[in-house]
């Protein structure tokens, strides 16, 4: 049986999220099955809501969050927050031990820490009791140390240029 590894997109620059929806696309032209938890996301529209439909069904994506945490229209109570991300790692741990699965996206859970919503210590505990078949793809910016040590790729995302600095606004299909 194969060992799966643990992989970690991180870092101020684009394409954390984009990298791992590589993977599925990579895993879904052989057939494996992947889940994507989205901790963050989720009150705003964006492209791999609808497209992600047209790769089941092996692959799920599931949308948790209540959206991006403290920024422009964010009105939820930090605590609302908090209980939605622990009910993520509960759906997490789920899919990752349901058998179902080769692959299993935590989408933003690095930056879930960062904003204090869940602890290092959940995202260490489904690492550590993660199937051994099982690749578990972690993403966002802000990666605790802890995670980088027992993970078995990290890849740093550095913005070097971005539109944004021009005044360019996201662009449906690039940035979301």
């Amino acid at each position: 049986m194969e060992n799966g590894l643990t992989i970690v997109y991180t870092g101020k620059g684009k394409g954390k999220t984009t990298a791992a929806l590589g993977i599925v696309l990579r895993a879904v032209g052989y057939e494996k099955k992947v889940c994507m938890i989205q901790f963050i996301k989720g009150s705003w529209h964006y492209g791999e809501m609808t497209s992600s439909k047209k790769l089941e069904p092996e692959f799920e994506m599931i949308t948790v969050g209540k959206g991006f945490v403290g920024i422009i229209d964010d009105k939820t109570p930090k605590e609302d927050h908090k209980e939605i991300a622990k009910e993520a790692i509960k759906i997490s741990n789920e899919k990752i031990q349901s058998g179902k699965y080769d692959i299993v996206i935590l989408d933003e859970i690095n930056y879930a820490v960062n904003l204090d919503l869940i602890s290092v210590e959940d995202v260490l505990n489904l690492i550590k009791s993660k199937p051994q078949k099982v690749d578990l793809v972690l993403t966002g910016n802000y990666a605790k140390d802890e995670v980088i040590e027992i993970a078995d790729l990290v890849t740093e995302m550095r913005e070097i240029k971005h539109p944004f600095q021009r005044g360019v606004k996201a662009k449906k299909g690039i940035d979301f």
